[in-house]
């Protein structure tokens, strides 16, 4: 068992050690067994929801109610049960690993074959998203690999109950508990985390732009980043308004805290008074924050929106995180395609049109990890996609791009079976 509450600990190389040992043992796991830890693990969640409730509270008594981190922070009966139904919809998937890709016989007689395998110790550093710390050991146990989480001081108390969980339903199937582990909040020993090549095989970080950017800067072990999202809404001259106003206030109000939540609406300034007072009702009920330009401020200002700022240009490609969002009119498409080439962060965009040939150009012409026609951004998720549980949205292009879930926790390996040949 691992101890992360030594007050006087230096390092956490023994723990990096433990781990990789037992990866040996996450590799071995038969998809039987690893059906059995995660069916546990959901029961187990179900039975121990009011004490994560109770240590969760610990945490939100911590953060200030205006932190947008808090709904995200925030752990209730209904969002415990959601974790442990995820579990169930994991293990639906088929196993990732042991997949052969190639299967070649070559003249000489070599028996040739390319098979999918663990990746080995995932290192996840993440913030006040403890959902994360169930989503992640779910979906690297279930692809054979052990995982080394790093959550911040924001989630301490519910992080800890949580992995102490993970580690019951381990023990119970007789699988080391330091086949995920969770490492102490001290910021000490993050460098050391992103310097443990010998130790650690990859690091996912999710979280704030500045998260990622430190990450990207400071580890020496690969990387695969799960990126912050400025996502936007088009709506183009020949949009269906009443569904427009449908798809912009569930993209902003449903979930704001999130990275595929609404950051600025981009408007056809042929539409722009016949639509922007359609979204005034959904918004205000939400309270949101609008930020917008000279085109569409004297629009919603006529029509009485209480929650109204003129925009400048910080206001801009910036994830916000809470109820407040931008909005840009544009003479035309170009126009709205080089403001989203500008600002996006490559994560979710959306266009809302009528017009079939606008809706191509734009599926084909945006750089974005998931892009939507009449649709909300809010969909960008490894369970809405059919992928399970996910780890992040990964907005860049090598290895995984978009929902980054299970079947992207596996590499490859050849395997070569000869007779005596030789070159």
């Amino acid at each position: 068992r691992i101890d992360i509450k030594k007050t006087d600990m230096e390092s956490i190389q023994h723990i990096l050690e433990t781990v990789s040992k037992s990866s040996v043992a996450a590799r071995a796991l038969t998809l039987e067994q690893k059906k059995k830890i995660l069916t546990r693990l959901a029961v187990l969640l179900t039975e121990n929801t009011e004490t994560i409730i109770r240590e969760n509270k610990k945490d939100l008594d911590k953060m200030e109610d205006s932190n947008p981190k808090k709904d995200r922070l925030l752990l209730n009966a209904e969002r415990i049960k959601g974790l442990a139904d995820s579990l169930h919809d994991v293990m639906k998937l088929d196993d990732p690993a042991g997949k052969v890709l190639i299967d070649n016989n070559t003249p000489n007689g070599l028996h040739i074959q390319k098979i999918t395998v663990p990746i080995g110790v995932v290192g996840v550093i993440y913030e006040a998203r403890p959902n994360v710390t169930i989503d992640v050991a779910a979906l690297c146990l279930y692809a054979g690999n052990a995982v080394v989480l790093r959550g911040g001081s924001d989630a301490e108390y519910t992080n800890e109950i949580l992995v102490s969980i993970i580690h019951q339903a381990l023990r119970e199937n007789m699988v080391p508990e330091a086949v995920v582990a969770l490492l102490p909040v001290d910021r000490k020993f993050v460098k050391e985390l992103l310097e443990a090549v010998k130790y650690v095989d990859i690091i996912i970080p999710r979280g704030s732009q500045q998260l990622i950017d430190f990450v990207r800067a400071n580890s020496k072990v690969p990387t695969i980043e799960t990126g912050a999202g400025v996502c936007h809404t088009y709506v183009e001259k020949s949009a269906d308004l009443d569904m427009a106003a449908k798809v912009v206030v569930n993209a902003k109000t449903h979930r704001p805290s999130v990275c595929n939540a609404l950051d600025t609406i981009i408007v056809d300034k042929a539409v722009a008074t016949a639509f922007l007072p359609k979204i005034t009702k959904g918004f205000s009920a939400f309270e949101v924050e609008v930020f917008a330009d000279e085109t569409a401020f004297p629009i919603l200002e006529k029509a009485g929106y209480p929650y109204l700022k003129k925009a400048v240009e910080e206001n801009f490609g910036i994830e916000y995180l809470s109820q407040k969002c931008s909005v840009k009119c544009v003479d035309d498409t170009d126009e709205a395609l080089e403001h989203i080439r500008r600002y996006s962060s490559r994560h979710s965009e959306a266009i809302v049109s009528s017009d079939a040939q606008v809706c191509e150009r734009f599926l084909n012409e945006v750089d974005a990890a998931a892009v939507y026609t009449n649709a909300s951004t809010r969909f960008t998720d490894g369970g809405c996609f059919g992928l399970g549980a996910e780890i992040g949205i990964s907005t860049q292009k090598l290895h995984a791009r978009g929902p980054f879930a299970l079947e992207k926790l596996t590499t490859e390996k050849w395997i070569v079976r000869g007779s005596g040949q030789i070159r």
